[in-house]
């Protein structure tokens, strides 16, 4: 289920891309609301969500808060001018990206059988230290591995806390990309707390395939953030 609604998400991003790309949707032009998207590419809203999620953190469109979403330049955010570091970046970012699906979506669906109680509870106490974070306005990578490190000592298998352990904070793309707009965007950090609490929940429910799942949509999504954000510079 999860993966058909990845590949229908990507598959409605590609279109709208398509079409603000080809000029079919101008910048100003306000989208359709999510009803009208549904009925139109025949997805449901959580797929719609997540298409106009990535597409908002790709530059693509911005909401305006009580009219809509709107389309905006594609290659405006190169206004924000990525440093060369950040540049050389990505394609490392891309390929740790592509582990972390294979490793830490097969940890959590280990850890939603093999958890204690008390590793559930340390799961559940970064979860809530990130959200903390975001209400603050606080920096957030930290809290972020933070949750992705108790996963792995869920699994009560060393070598996946050894795999994260090693490449520590920076294995959060974020963190390795402080220009980007969404760093520090509320909105955005935000819908990766609520990635994450798809995640807990699917563990503290002792539900293996459904954590691999939630992880995997998890990572995906960053995934294809910064493949649209390599395709601007």
């Amino acid at each position: 289920m999860r993966r058909t609604r990845e590949r229908l998400a990507q598959q409605l991003i590609d279109q709208m891309r398509d079409q603000i790309e080809t000029g079919k949707l101008k910048e100003g032009d306000q989208l359709p609301t999510e009803p009208q998207l549904e009925r139109t590419f025949g997805v449901s809203r959580t797929v719609v969500r997540e298409a106009i999620a990535d597409l908002r953190s790709a530059g693509y469109v911005r909401p305006i808060q009580g009219k809509g979403v709107f389309v905006s330049n594609p290659h405006a955010q190169k206004a924000f001018s990525l440093t060369p570091v950040e540049v050389k970046s990505i394609p490392e970012t891309l390929e740790l990206l592509e582990f972390r699906m294979a490793t830490e979506g097969e940890a959590a669906a280990i850890a939603a059988y093999r958890r204690t109680a008390e590793q559930e509870a340390a799961i559940r106490t970064a979860n809530r230290k990130m959200a903390q974070m975001i209400d603050d306005g606080a920096p957030t990578v930290e809290a972020d591995y933070e949750f992705h490190m108790a996963i792995a000592a869920a699994t009560n298998n060393r070598f996946y806390v050894d795999v994260l352990r090693h490449f520590g904070p920076r294995a959060i793309p974020r963190g390795q990309f402080p220009t980007l707009p969404e760093a520090n965007d509320r909105a955005y950090l935000n819908k990766v707390h609520a990635e994450h609490v798809e995640i807990l929940d699917a563990i503290a429910d002792q539900e293996p395939e459904r954590a691999r799942q939630a992880m995997r949509a998890h990572l995906l999504g960053s995934q294809r953030r910064y493949r649209m954000l390599a395709e601007q510079q």
